[in-house]
């Protein structure tokens, strides 16, 4: 098995594998095309990061700077926005579903390093898949850690460190990220 099956079977892998640093470098320099494209030319921009992603819906707006390990482990729906510095560390798939927004500074990191000090030196990862449902807002500065879905409409407040699954229609926060309450019709 090669250390990118490996990955992408949430198994643990080398991450300095040399056909994983090949992907990663191209994709950073797909990246340094994208991030200094102007803002206002959206359609070269939306373009540029159609080839990035594995997949899009037709509207799909990323704010610069952007950042991602690979791309071909972002599927993302219609509506989607994410806002400048959004980092996306996709050794594990991230999928996002339709209507979503993402703040700024927000992270999804679907990868982790061996906890052993000697695995860790070697360069041992693992990764584990990312789920936003649809409709969810993430507020700026959350992190989201891999192996969570986040259910639908549901909003993840500011600042909050998502480490297990939170359920639809529900305001979550915190470090960790736990349910405050859940959005009624009342709320605008």
């Amino acid at each position: 098995m090669t250390e990118k099956e490996k990955m992408l079977a949430g198994e643990y892998y080398l991450g300095w594998d040399a056909q994983l640093t090949e992907e990663r470098e191209s994709t950073i320099d797909k990246l340094f095309d994208f991030n200094n494209t102007r803002p206002t030319l959206r359609r070269e921009r939306e373009a540029l990061i159609k080839q990035i992603f594995c997949k899009t819906g037709k509207s799909c707006w990323v704010e610069s700077p952007f950042f991602c390990d690979h791309g071909y482990n972002i599927s993302v729906g219609e509506n989607f926005f994410a806002a400048a510095n959004c980092v996306m560390l996709d050794c594990g798939k991230i999928t996002i579903g339709n209507n979503v927004l993402i703040g700024p500074n927000v992270g999804i990191y679907t990868v982790n390093h061996a906890l052993n000090t000697e695995n860790r030196a070697k360069g041992y990862e693992i990764s584990r898949p990312v789920v936003i449902c649809d409709d969810v807002w993430i507020g700026g500065n959350a992190s989201i850690i891999g192996g969570v879905t986040i259910g639908k409409g549901s909003v993840i407040a500011a600042g909050s460190v998502v480490i297990r699954d939170i359920p639809d229609g529900v305001v979550a926060a915190g470090n960790p990220a736990r349910v405050i309450r859940s959005i009624t019709d009342k709320d605008f």
